[in-house]
C-alpha cells in the first residue's frame, strides 16, 4: 500500500491500530510504518498504534486516544475532575479506569495511566461524539466521584479533601443524588460507603 492509499484509507481515524491496517491489507509490511516514521508522515503512540503527525492533539482527540490504546477503559479519576471543573488544576495526564492490569504509558502525546477496577463495576460511563465517526467513553460525575474514592482507600480526613481543592459547587450542579447512591449500592462497600459519607459531610460544611 502506497502512503496516498494508506492516508485516503484512514483520513477520518484518531489511532491507526496495526489491526485497523491488517483489516484493510492483510499482506501489509510493517516496515512501510517506520518508513513513514522516518519521513514525518506518522507517529508512534505505543507499540501497534500510530497517528497522522498532523492531527492537533486536543482534549477530544487525547480522550478518544486514551480508550483506543488500552481497552476496555473509559476516563475517570482526575482527568473526569478536570473535565468537569471539580478541581481547579489541569492535571498531568490522561487517567483513566480499566478492567486490565494497571499500567501507564508515557508517550510523546503525553502520559496515559489507567486503574483497574472489576469487572462489575466497569459501569456508569457516558459516550461522547465529537464528530463524524469519532466519540470517546468517560464517567460519568457520579461514577468519576466513586471510582476516585474506591481506588485512594487512603483518603479519609478532611485534609485530604481540603488538599484537592475542590469545587463544591461544580460538584453540586453536576452529580445527580439518585444515580450517586444508585451507583453506589453497586459497589457493595461499606468502607466506601463511610469514606464517600465523609467526604459529603466535608462539602456541606464547606
Amino acid at each position: 500500500m502506497q502512503y496516498l492509499t494508506f492516508r485516503e484509507t484512514f483520513k477520518n481515524f484518531t489511532v491507526i491500530s496495526s489491526a485497523d491496517i491488517n483489516s484493510v491489507d492483510p499482506r501489509f509490511h510493517r516496515r512501510r510504518l517506520n518508513e513513514w516514521q522516518d519521513k514525518g508522515y506518522l507517529k508512534k503512540i505505543i507499540n501497534g498504534y500510530y497517528r497522522f503527525s498532523d492531527t492537533a492533539l486536543d482534549e477530544n482527540i487525547l480522550f478518544e486516544t486514551a480508550n483506543r490504546i488500552y481497552a476496555p477503559s473509559y476516563i475517570s479519576l482526575e482527568m473526569a475532575f478536570s473535565h468537569y471543573g471539580f478541581i481547579p488544576e489541569a492535571v498531568y495526564g490522561i487517567t483513566s479506569a480499566t478492567t486490565r492490569p494497571t499500567r501507564t504509558f508515557s508517550t510523546q502525546a503525553g502520559t496515559f495511566s489507567y486503574q483497574t477496577l472489576k469487572p462489575r463495576l466497569f459501569f456508569g460511563y457516558q459516550i461522547v461524539e465529537y464528530g463524524a465517526q469519532k466519540h470517546f467513553a468517560i464517567a460519568s460525575p457520579e461514577k468519576a466521584v466513586l471510582d476516585f474514592f474506591y481506588l485512594h482507600p487512603s483518603l479519609t480526613r478532611t485534609e485530604d479533601f481540603i488538599s484537592l481543592r475542590f469545587n463544591r459547587e461544580a460538584i453540586g450542579q453536576k452529580v445527580k443524588e439518585s444515580v450517586f447512591f444508585e451507583y453506589l449500592d453497586r459497589f457493595g462497600q461499606k468502607s466506601l460507603s463511610n469514606r464517600v459519607a465523609l467526604f459529603r459531610g466535608f462539602l456541606n460544611n464547606a
